[in-house]
């Protein structure tokens, strides 16, 4: 995509840390997204990047049917096996850029955690297929918070002194021109918080679930683990360190001024 590292399997061997390590997202974000997208009872969500499932959850708990859009094969098992109960639920093979989903399928597209892995323009151009009249779309970031405490700071530089390409991915860079050049007009924007209380097992399957960090039998992997564990013992309280996050939330419809301008 771009040059960039593919996240179609950037993920494959981590499914099993991403279930148990990474955070949900507050209940207040889905009311927000619900209202600002005036989503009707029953509607059809895509939720495009799905990964384990962690943002389609809530959804289904909500009654709307979820087409959970997820290229890597380990992350689409997690989350059938962790969904694929829910008769609201359905796993798709296929990614941003290539849905799989009908035309005019679904009134929201959702991507959690994933718009930064995307191709944006052609992403853009198959979620304008995709949506009925009068859909949206929202993205979604749990923002980890790299300073504000010691611990917070202390992760960060574990991140900055040993992770592959931590510099090169992440959604950091993603600013107001480019969401103005996505959406190609007015969005609404929501901030909330969330956080997670962590023993070390956490931490370190929390650690292990992001694609940056050196997997195991590859170099600087054994550094990295080791250095987690000296900063967790410095930070402990009762055995636990809490991750602080910045939960963002993005929604709008896709307007024709974007056809053009999304880089």
């Amino acid at each position: 995509m771009n040059g960039r590292p593919d996240p179609t399997r950037r993920f494959s061997d981590r499914a099993a840390d991403y279930v148990r390590g990474r955070p949900g997202y507050p209940e207040a974000v889905f009311e927000a997204l619900i209202e600002l997208a005036r989503l009707p009872a029953g509607a059809a969500v895509a939720d495009v990047g799905a990964g384990t499932g962690i943002s389609s959850e809530p959804l289904l708990a909500r009654g709307f049917r979820v087409f959970a859009v997820e290229p890597n094969a380990a992350m689409r098992a997690a989350a059938e096996e962790r969904l694929g109960g829910h008769p609201g639920f359905r796993a798709v093979d296929g990614n941003a850029e290539a849905t799989g989903l009908a035309a005019a399928s679904v009134e929201l597209v959702l991507a959690a955690q994933a718009f930064h892995w995307f191709d944006v323009a052609r992403a853009r151009a198959e979620f304008r297929r995709i949506l009925r009249p009068g859909g949206a779309v929202a993205l979604v970031w749990n923002a980890r918070r790299a300073a504000g405490t010691p611990f917070l700071e202390g992760y960060e530089k574990l991140l900055l002194d040993h992770g592959t390409d931590y510099r090169l991915v992440g959604h950091r860079g993603i600013g107001p021109d480019r969401l103005a050049a996505f959406f190609g007009g007015p969005y609404e924007t929501r901030r909330g918080e969330n956080f997670q209380d962590l023993d070390l097992d956490g931490l370190r399957a929390r650690l292990l679930s992001s694609s940056y960090v050196p997997a195991a039998g590859k170099p600087g992997h054994d550094a990295i683990l080791a250095g987690l564990a000296d900063l967790f013992e410095r930070h402990q309280h009762a055995g636990r360190v809490r991750l602080e996050y910045d939960v963002d939330l993005f929604l709008g419809p896709l307007g024709e001024a974007g056809d053009q301008a999304t880089p």
